[in-house]
């Protein structure tokens, strides 16, 4: 019989989509799910986007090119400016979703056997792109405690060997939601420059940011020119996820030429797609305004909400639309299991992921899940709800 190649047995499940059986399974036997596992926004795409695919006269859907469309890519660099990015269109490669950038990213700086520090808990994808990519993850833990801040430069300096790569962040984070400062970022920067790393920054969540605090671009910090590299998305921004359209941003030329070689083995990113992400670039700020008052107000909803729950420890997000929260269980993949397989009240159960998949640490964040506050404030009250009583009846 035909052996499965190792890396192909090392790829991890997805901690947000591997309860999905269980969750469908539920809503047949007429279960109503909350889903917070998932940060798939219920906030409506903007208008100029859908219309640019259904009123458009192509005759021919044909290929895009590689790197993505020279008009898209200025406006791209227009968009970068008003955010404080001085960038220019040649900066930038075009890619099928900020996971596509980030596995061409990973394939054009590191080699098998490669290491990247990330801090953890991080984004569960970037354990399979790295296992994809043959090179190794090397976690540096963040607390709950001080919701999930960027740990000491010591301790960054402490794992730095001769197959450190890259340090890999989230700003703001998924799943933590939290912002880095400017004070914190300029740490990161000294680090790479000493040892000679590049930086990459996963940046989606740029405009999801609360409390009146600034969101801070690496690309923004000065002498960073060849080191710092931003992967970025459509799909948050403008909740267009089905879409798949994001870019790798970068200054570094060979980096950008190497990347290049990736997007032209794939050929190109959708048409209809590249239609739509190039329409919504033409967003009113008022969109943001709105949306972005949206998601605050459902983040004191559940923060606050959560937080009366007895046993439960809640991290405070500064940006994005996620938070972690510690719960009085041992195993939170089993209990969320459990949530969609024996739970309901009123018809009514949630789903949520667990954290441990967030991690790369063996055993740790057992007892945490991630929570996507995409839902309206009643759904989110109704799912801590359920959550609370869901806890009340479980037995470990």
């Amino acid at each position: 019989m035909p052996v499965i190649s190792s890396k192909g047995l090392q790829m991890p499940e997805s901690p947000i989509r591997k309860l999905v059986p269980y969750a469908e399974d539920a809503k047949k036997r007429g279960v109503q799910v909350f889903h917070l596992n998932i940060g798939q926004p219920d906030i409506e795409t903007p208008e100029a986007a859908l219309k640019a695919v259904k009123e458009n006269d192509i005759k021919i859907l044909s290929y895009a090119r590689s790197e993505g469309s020279e008009e898209y890519r200025k406006k791209l660099s227009q968009y970068y400016r008003k955010n404080n990015i001085e960038v220019d269109h040649q900066d930038i490669i075009v890619t099928t979703g900020g996971s596509e950038a980030l596995l061409f990213t990973l394939g054009s700086v590191t080699d098998f056997g490669d290491e990247i520090i990330i801090p953890e808990p991080f984004y569960a994808n970037y354990n399979g792109f790295s296992v994809a990519n043959g090179i190794k993850v090397v976690p540096i833990v963040s607390s709950i405690e001080d919701d999930f801040a960027l740990p000491p430069i010591e301790d960054f300096e402490k794992l730095i060997t001769d197959k450190t790569k890259a340090i890999l962040i989230c700003n703001p984070g998924n799943p933590t939601g939290y912002l880095y400062s400017i004070e914190e970022l300029e740490k990161l920067k000294a680090l790479a420059l000493k040892h000679d790393l590049f930086l990459i920054a996963d940046e989606v969540y740029r405009e999801f940011v609360y409390d009146g605090i600034k969101h801070h671009s690496i690309l923004s910090l000065k002498g960073m020119e060849e080191h710092a590299i931003v992967i970025d998305s459509v799909s948050k921004r403008y909740s267009m996820c089905g879409a798949r359209i994001g870019c790798i941003v970068s200054k570094n030329k060979n980096l950008i030429q190497t990347a290049l070689k990736y997007a032209q083995a794939r050929l190109s990113s959708p048409s209809y797609a590249l239609l739509a992400s190039e329409a919504a670039l033409e967003t009113p700020a008022s969109y943001f305004e709105n949306v972005i008052k949206e998601y605050d107000e459902r983040r004191n909803v559940l923060i606050e909400a959560l937080s009366e729950i007895e046993g439960v420890k809640v991290s405070r997000p500064k940006g994005a639309f996620y938070c972690i929260a510690q719960l009085p269980v041992k195993d939170a993949d089993e209990f969320a299991q459990w949530m969609l397989e024996k739970f309901s009240d009123n018809n009514q159960t949630v789903m949520v992921a667990p954290a441990s998949g967030f991690y790369s640490t063996p055993g740790s964040g057992k007892n945490q899940i991630r929570i996507a506050y995409v839902l309206k404030k009643e759904s989110l009250i109704r799912s801590v709800e359920l959550l609370k009583l869901a806890l009340e009846q479980y037995k470990d």
